[in-house]
């Protein structure tokens, strides 16, 4: 990890601590304060010269601490805005799709939204909305006539599954925290939960599915980061849905009730990681994008074509 990366999540991570339970109109002040809409901006134009590593690194920690606000949307359209030649006063948001509800649209004065194979900046009128955790989740029905196109090649359904990769990898290490200190503590028969065997065996196979999910938010990363990231985001977005599903259910069991209580943290981790698995494209969509590209690539091409994409001399 390089030393400005390090200095990033080292703020990021006591932010984040600190502004957790909070909701939006008190959090995002202080998200604008610390200039995180300047992420992905080169140096030059007074960012900080950011890569997708480094966001991905400040979203798994936005998922660690359950960060009630649109942070990764808002570093988004902030260098999309730049790469397309426009301001990007205040808060933009980010549709991944023109019936697609919208994070917290209805704080928004204007939404980045993909129509025709083109990226536009449009106003609309919202019908306000809540994924299952209760965080806005709102839909827009567009203004396109007076939309503006931007001049840029943009897969915005792609870059928030991005995002929700990275996310869920930082909730489920914390869920998987939270399962291991309880059975530390939590006495049965005798003996802490993490003495039993069958414990022990949840608690692996959770720390298996947070760490594949690690790994497939690195290499969505260095995807971006190459130019071509297609292939990835489909593998990753559909491998972190599957651990959405296993690992949100090992968290629980390893709790028993007391991890659906409103009072305790789990929840609403859980709660944020099943409203996930549908945003930036669900199971059917990426896995009809990973088949087809399979079948593209040929039986004798495909493990060339895997191989060459994480060669750094390709």
């Amino acid at each position: 990890m390089s030393e400005s990366r390090t200095q990033l999540t080292e703020m990021a991570d006591g932010l984040f601590a600190e502004l957790r339970g909070q909701g939006f109109d008190a959090i995002w002040p202080r998200l604008e304060e610390a200039g995180f809409g300047l992420l992905l901006l080169p140096e030059t134009e007074g960012g900080f010269g950011g890569d997708f590593g480094d966001l991905a690194a400040v979203m798994r920690l936005a998922g660690f601490h359950a960060l009630a606000a649109p942070l990764g949307e808002h570093v988004l359209t902030q260098w999309l805005l730049n790469e397309g030649g426009l301001g990007g006063e205040g808060f933009t948001a980010l549709a991944s799709g023109l019936n697609s509800p919208v994070p917290w649209g209805r704080h928004a004065d204007r939404v980045l939204v993909p129509a025709e194979g083109r990226t536009f900046l449009a106003r609309g009128t919202v019908t306000e909305g809540a994924s299952p955790v209760g965080e806005p989740r709102d839909v827009i029905t567009f203004e396109m006539d007076s939309a503006e196109s931007l001049d840029i090649e943009a897969n915005l359904l792609g870059l928030v599954a991005f995002l929700r990769v990275c996310q869920t990898a930082g909730a489920l290490d914390a869920a998987l925290a939270l399962a291991v200190d309880y059975c530390s503590q939590r006495v049965q028969f005798g003996r802490t939960l993490s003495q039993f065997q069958a414990v022990q065996h949840s608690i692996a196979l959770l720390a298996s599915e947070a760490a594949a999910v690690n790994c497939a938010a690195t290499g969505v990363a260095e995807a971006l980061d190459r130019g071509d990231a297609d292939f990835e985001i489909a593998a990753a977005k559909l491998r972190t849905n599957t651990a959405i599903k296993t690992g949100c259910a090992l968290a629980h069991q390893v709790h028993g009730a007391i991890g659906f209580t409103q009072e305790y943290p789990l929840n609403e981790l859980t709660r944020r990681m099943m409203g996930w698995r549908s945003e930036g494209g669900n199971d059917a969509y990426w896995s009809a994008r990973i088949g087809g590209q399979a079948i593209a690539w040929g039986s004798e091409s495909l493990w060339d074509e895997l191989t060459r994409r994480t060669d750094p001399k390709s």
